[in-house]
């Protein structure tokens, strides 16, 4: 079928497979809910049917009107957003419940998207540079003022696509470190914490002292960078007061232990480990988990999902389910790494008429330009020759 061709089926029938897997899940610890997300499922497919038949140029075109969309819904939180479990992060209406940062998700991977894929674009160029971050930081920003920390770290991983296109591993060290000192402030007095970023500091001089002798912007940046971070240190406490009762235990538990918390937040991770555990090596059956099926696991079929898989599924089928994602996310990193490689000459011989038909080089050399031919002046948009390699077929810019 020639509307077929291109579609990764490996990614689709994995796609497929964990969803279902998913759903049986959920059904597993409540009926009426693996029911539910059994329906979103089947539309789910159904628009993503009418998005494969649509024209891709329509969400490059789109995809700023959703992006602010996305944004203006996140910030009608404060004023409209009905609090579930300690976070105001939910539109209701009526036994129907949105949550507007999985649109501003969507919206941000398109508008990041189209912005790469323009031929100029260049992160060393300091206003691409800064827009790129830009469209990043308007949703994380409102996402962290709600706030939703588990959702801020998916913003943060749009940074590592920017990564991959060149932005500078510098960003990701010093959020490391804000991050860090965050947390050992925590847990440790902060005069220890200033101390040390003293200390680090004063040998970090030392061991470049020529290079910042006589650099004033080099020395403000150190002055700035040491004021802000024993700022945080002393700072971190307040932050962590004002955070949500149930995320505030969750960075809490990280020194003082699951068991401190063992009747609030640490409850749900003592009994997932629990059922986990229990499920051995092959797990106890279908709806036959004695932890998961006695509730005592409350929530568990939110992220907690896993505990459900570990107890009725054992070792092996979490391990051929992590394998699986693995393998869905692999599948979707090669993708994108090839969909501008080079295609040579033996490779495209091979596919197109299989090395035991006698074809010359040659006559590839022909098709392509017969190619070319037909598709006159656009020609130098889709196909382009890579000098004693092959091919490379590309999407045009319009």
């Amino acid at each position: 079928m020639r509307w077929a061709e291109g579609i990764d089926k490996l990614g689709i029938a994995l796609y497929i497979l964990l969803c279902v897997f998913a759903i049986v899940n959920i059904y597993s610890v409540k009926a009426e809910l693996g029911e539910k997300q059994l329906i979103f499922f089947g539309i789910s497919c159904f628009v993503g049917m009418i998005i494969f038949f649509m024209r891709t140029k329509f969400f490059e075109n789109m995809s700023a009107i959703i992006y602010v969309g996305g944004v203006l819904l996140l910030v009608g939180l404060f004023p409209f957003g009905t609090e579930i479990l300690g976070q105001k992060n939910w539109y209701k209406f009526g036994g129907f419940t949105m949550q507007p940062v999985e649109f501003a998700k969507i919206g941000t991977a398109l508008m990041l998207a189209n912005y790469v894929s323009n031929p100029d674009f260049n992160l060393k160029n300091r206003k691409v540079l800064y827009t790129s971050l830009a469209i990043v930081a308007i949703p994380g920003i409102v996402v962290l003022m709600i706030p939703d920390v588990g959702s801020l770290l998916v913003f943060f991983a749009f940074l590592m696509a920017l990564y991959r296109e060149g932005l500078s591993g510098w960003l990701f060290g010093v959020i490391f470190i804000f991050a860090a000192v965050f947390l050992v402030s925590i847990a440790v007095n902060p005069l220890y914490v200033v101390i040390a970023i003293l200390v680090i500091a004063a040998i970090f001089v030392f061991l470049n002292f020529y290079t910042i002798q006589g650099n004033v912007m080099y020395i403000i940046a150190i002055v700035l960078t040491v004021g802000l971070l024993s700022a945080l240190s002393y700072g971190s406490p307040y932050i962590l007061t004002k955070l949500p009762k149930h995320q505030r235990e969750r960075i809490e538990v990280l020194y003082k232990g699951e068991k401190a918390f063992r009747d609030t937040s640490g409850y749900n991770l003592l009994y997932s480990k629990t059922a986990i555990g229990s499920g051995g090596l092959v797990g106890k059956g279908y709806k036959q988990g004695s932890v998961t099926q006695g509730k005592f696991v409350p929530e568990q079929e939110t992220d907690y999902i896993f505990c459900t898989v570990g107890e009725e599924w054992g070792f092996i089928g979490s391990t051929v389910l992590i394998l699986c994602y693995a393998i869905f996310i692999g599948r979707i990193y090669y993708l994108a790494e090839n969909q501008n490689r080079v295609v040579s000459r033996d490779e495209l011989l091979d596919k197109l008429w299989d090395w035991r038909a006698d074809v010359e080089t040659r006559t590839l050399d022909i098709h392509i330009k017969t190619l070319r031919q037909k598709l006159g002046e656009e020609a130098g948009h889709y196909i382009k020759t890579v000098r004693s390699v092959g091919y490379r077929f590309m999407k045009p810019q319009e």
